[in-house]
């Protein structure tokens, strides 16, 4: 491939492509919906544009590079943040050593004018300013224009995107003109016991049967009581517990003993009790709560003056 290309007499600077590997383990519904999503049934139709949401670590980005992969395209990541700017997604000036400006096609442009696939990655973390930018590329227009350079961009017909978002509270609310345009919203959800090992055995191939059923049993019981421990989480205590176990040749340690040092510095103290963590954060939320009313505000609980007290002093009836 080219590594530049001219449009209207301006040079662009094209980006690297990704050349990750990208393979995807279970959870295949999901796949065949998003590449559903960009196929073209006529030549009159358009791809679709869609986001993948779900808990951080749990593969978004990994799904979007199998779905490439698959339809055999170059593929182009993104890294969406609070501060991207409109050029940064479009079209960069740099300052060559001749003293020239010279236009960088940002990941996403060089995707458009390749007709490869673009993941729009964390996408919720980006401000309204910029999605703005990408409102025409997103519908039938299929074009984005950039200030910068004083270009207009249009998609190759094979250019594909999907934008992943993470379920946390450190995103930005996008605009619904914006949301309109991303559509269909695919959920992924954590892996199944089965998958979750396969996933495991794949990234640490060398890990010991003792060690892998730990971390698989810890995950599945995070998931099931709905703590936020992802199997990227997963693979990164079973990795440290490897590698704590390797430096430790001359005084070795017992594999449980060095699996829950992992999970502690990876994960906190309290990840070592997932019953009582879960209760904690319930808690916190509210869960086991008794709402306040609003003599709480001006009496203690065992205020007699308490307008929600129990008046024990009442005279019991004659018999």
């Amino acid at each position: 491939m080219a590594d530049r290309v001219d449009i209207s007499g301006v040079s662009l600077h094209l980006s690297a492509s990704d050349p990750s590997r990208g393979d995807w383990i279970g959870q295949h519904e999901v796949l065949r919906q998003l590449l559903a999503c960009w196929l073209t049934v006529d030549p009159a139709d358009l791809p679709l544009a869609p986001r993948l949401t779900g808990p951080p670590g749990i593969g978004k980005t990994t799904l979007a590079m199998a779905a490439a992969r698959s339809r055999g395209q170059d593929l182009y990541v993104y890294q969406c943040t609070s501060d991207t700017r409109p050029e940064d997604l479009l079209v960069t000036p740099v300052l060559a050593e001749s003293g020239t400006i010279q236009y960088h096609a940002s990941p996403l442009v060089t995707a458009m004018i390749t007709g490869a696939v673009c993941v729009l990655d964390e996408g919720n973390r980006m401000n309204e300013k910029s999605w703005a930018s990408l409102a025409p590329l997103l519908d039938h227009r299929r074009y984005v224009e950039s200030i910068v350079a004083g270009i207009t961009i249009s998609a190759h017909d094979d250019f594909r995107c999907v934008v992943t978002m993470n379920e946390d509270e450190s995103t930005f609310e996008i605009p619904d003109y914006i949301l309109s345009r991303l559509q269909p919203t695919l959920v992924l959800e954590h892996p199944s016991r089965d998958d979750e090992r396969a996933i495991l055995e794949y990234h640490l191939p060398f890990a010991t049967a003792e060690m892998l059923n730990l971390t698989v049993e810890f995950l599945q019981q995070a998931h099931e009581l709905k703590l936020d421990f992802s199997t990227r989480d997963g693979i990164n205590v079973l990795r440290f517990a490897l590698k704590r176990l390797a430096a430790e040749s001359d005084h070795p340690l017992a594999a449980d003993a060095a699996w829950a040092e992992a999970v502690t510095a990876c994960l906190g103290d309290d990840a070592l009790d997932l019953q009582a963590l879960a209760a904690s954060r319930q808690q916190s939320l509210g869960g086991n709560v008794i709402p306040l009313g609003l003599g709480d505000f001006f009496f203690a609980g065992d205020d007699p003056l308490h307008p929600d007290a129990d008046d024990g002093d009442e005279d019991e009836p004659e018999s």
